[in-house]
C-alpha cells in the first residue's frame, strides 16, 4: 500500500504518541476504583522563567521598590499573607489556600552554579543533575526505571501534553504524554489508519516502517481502553475553559479513575517576561489560580485532597532590578508553592530572598532544589530517592 507524504507524517505522529501508551494500558486492565490514601503529586511547571519577587512580594523591603521603582507590586494592592509578605493580586486562591493551611511556600529555591539559560536550566531540573553534569534521563524517568525494576505493573506517569517532557523519561521506561483520551480514540479510529494497518503484510526483519506499522496497531487495539477508563469516573466539577484549566480537569477525573497513576505533569507559560511583565503575569497568574482553585474544591469535594501534592516550579526567577522595558531579565533563585491538604508544615517556611546580600544583582539560593526532589520521592511516593537522585539529599519537613 502507498500513501503521500503528508499522510505518513500523520501517521508517525501517532506512532510517536503510541510508543508509550500499549504498557500503560496492559498495566491497568481489571484494577479496581484506586482508594483514599492512594499518594499522587501532580507538577506544574511555569515554563519561561517566572518572578518570584513579583509573587511572594516582600512588602515591607524598601530595597525591592527601589529596584523596581514600577514594576513593585505596592503592599495596599497585594494580597496580604504576613506583615512582611503579600502574593501577587491575581492568586486569589492560593491566599485561600495560605489561609486554610493547605499552602506552603519555599523560598530562595535554585542550585549551585546556575545557568540562566531557559533550555540549559530546565535540563538541570528536568534531570536533578549539577548544573556541571549533562543527564539523558528525567527524575520522574528514573522513578519509573526504580519503581518498576522486575515488575509486571509498572506505576506511570502522565503528563498533559502532545510532547514527553525530559523529566519524565527513564532509561528502560518513559511516562506517557497525553492531552485528551477522547482525541487520541478519535484520531486512532479513523478510517484512514485502520486501512492502512488492513492493508500491511508483515515481512521478515523489522524495518523502521514496519515498527510504524506495529506502532500504530497497538494504538488502534489499545486507545479505546484508555478512552473508556478516563470516562469511568469524570469528574462533573466546573473548570475555567483554558488549556490549564481543562488539564486538570483531565487530571481530576484521572485521579478519580481506575488508573492508578501516581504523577501528573503540566505546564503552564511562558513567564518569560523581559517586557510588559504586569499584564503577562496578571494573565497567566489569572489562568493558574482560577484553574488550580477549580482542582482543589474538586478533590476536597471527592475527599481527594489529602492524597494530592501539587507543587509548582520555574526553572530560574528573574533578576531582581526591574530593567529599561517593563519587565525583568533571567535570575536564579525564586520560589515554590506547594498545596495540599496533608502538609505537616504550612504558610512561608523558610525566609524570605534577603535582598541586602545579593550575587551580581541576583537572589542567592540556599534551597537545593534537589532536596525538594528527595522530600516528595521518600516522603509522598515511598520511593528510593538516592538511587533516583544518584545521591543522598536533605529531606525537608513539609510532608
Amino acid at each position: 500500500m502507498y500513501f503521500k507524504r503528508k499522510e505518513f507524517i500523520q501517521a508517525g505522529t501517532l506512532a510517536t504518541a503510541s510508543l508509550m501508551l500499549p504498557k500503560f494500558l496492559k498495566a491497568f486492565e481489571g484494577r479496581a476504583l484506586v482508594p483514599q490514601g492512594n499518594k499522587v503529586v501532580v507538577i506544574l511547571q511555569l515554563s519561561g522563567g517566572n518572578d518570584g519577587l513579583n509573587t511572594v512580594i516582600p512588602v515591607r523591603n524598601d530595597l525591592y521598590y527601589k529596584a523596581r521603582p514600577k514594576l513593585g507590586i505596592t503592599k495596599d494592592k497585594s494580597l496580604s499573607i504576613t506583615d512582611e509578605a503579600g502574593l501577587h493580586p491575581a492568586l486569589t486562591s492560593f491566599r485561600d489556600f495560605y489561609n486554610d493551611g493547605s499552602l506552603a511556600i519555599l523560598n530562595n529555591v535554585g542550585y549551585p552554579n546556575p545557568d540562566r539559560s531557559h533550555f540549559r536550566s530546565m535540563d538541570i531540573w528536568h534531570t536533578a543533575s549539577q548544573s556541571s553534569e549533562y543527564w539523558t534521563t528525567g527524575w520522574l524517568g528514573r522513578y519509573l526505571d526504580a519503581q518498576c525494576n522486575g515488575c509486571d505493573k509498572p506505576t506511570q506517569t502522565i503528563e498533559t501534553d502532545d510532547m514527553l517532557s525530559l523529566a519524565l523519561k527513564g532509561e528502560n521506561i518513559k511516562g506517557i504524554a497525553v492531552k485528551d483520551p477522547r482525541r487520541l480514540y478519535g484520531t486512532a479510529n479513523e478510517k484512514f489508519f485502520r486501512d492502512v494497518i488492513k492493508n500491511h503484510k508483515d515481512e521478515k526483519g523489522e524495518q523502521p516502517v514496519d515498527y510504524l506499522y506495529k506502532t500504530m496497531a497497538e494504538t488502534l487495539s489499545s486507545a479505546d481502553y484508555i478512552f473508556q477508563q478516563s470516562r469511568l469516573h469524570p469528574t462533573t466539577a466546573e473548570y475555567p475553559k483554558t488549556d490549564l484549566g481543562n488539564n486538570l480537569k483531565t487530571i481530576a477525573s484521572l485521579i478519580f479513575s481506575e488508573i492508578n497513576t501516581k504523577v501528573y505533569y503540566v505546564s503552564l507559560g511562558s513567564f518569560d517576561t523581559h517586557i510588559g511583565q504586569e499584564n503577562t503575569q496578571q494573565r497567566l497568574f489569572t489562568e493558574m489560580n482560577d484553574a488550580v482553585g477549580a482542582f482543589v474544591k474538586d478533590l476536597k469535594a471527592n475527599n481527594r485532597f489529602n492524597d494530592v501534592l501539587l507543587f509548582t516550579f520555574s526553572e530560574f526567577g528573574r533578576r531582581v532590578e526591574q530593567n529599561a522595558s517593563g519587565g525583568t531579565d533571567h535570575g536564579t533563585a525564586n520560589n515554590m508553592f506547594l498545596v495540599s491538604g496533608a502538609l505537616k508544615k504550612k504558610g512561608i517556611i523558610n525566609p524570605m530572598p534577603n535582598l541586602a546580600d545579593l550575587d551580581e544583582g541576583d537572589l542567592k539560593f540556599n534551597v537545593d532544589f534537589k532536596d525538594v526532589y528527595a522530600t516528595v520521592l521518600n516522603r509522598w511516593l515511598n520511593a528510593d530517592d538516592k538511587t533516583i537522585l544518584a545521591k543522598q539529599y536533605k529531606y525537608m519537613d513539609f510532608v
